[in-house]
């Protein structure tokens, strides 16, 4: 297993990666964004984007790690609503997407458990 330092590095690639992909194709994130949640879905893509930013930000320095470690756990569990809108949303879609939807719902728990790794020894 890595170490956590590592880990948080990884997880930190790994959200400003999806957080820049909120700005460079926001229809795929509006798109999921459930309907239940106020105001427009473009300003719930931005600022899921800004979240992810700040927390990879926040992985890559020592002195936030932990803090922005845990942050992003409960981040994970927060946007596990709009992986189940995208499983139903997609249950008639052909079966690799459909798959590929319904992967996304176990997924949270590794991302979950990843960012508590990547917020130890700090």
């Amino acid at each position: 297993m890595p170490t956590p330092e590592r880990s948080a590095l990884a997880l930190a690639a790994l959200l400003a990666s999806a957080g820049a992909a909120h700005f460079v194709a926001p229809k795929q994130f509006d798109a999921i964004v459930p309907r239940a949640l106020p105001g427009s879905p473009r300003t719930w893509t931005a600022a899921s984007g800004v979240v992810e930013l700040a927390l990879a930000a926040g992985l890559a320095f020592p002195s936030t790690r932990r803090t922005s470690a845990r942050a992003a756990a409960l981040f994970f569990a927060a946007v596990f609503p709009a992986n189940v809108k995208m499983a139903y949303d997609w249950r008639d879609r052909p079966l690799p997407e459909k798959a590929l939807a319904s992967a996304r719902l176990p997924l949270q728990i590794p991302l979950i458990l990843w960012a508590r790794h990547a917020g130890r020894g700090q």
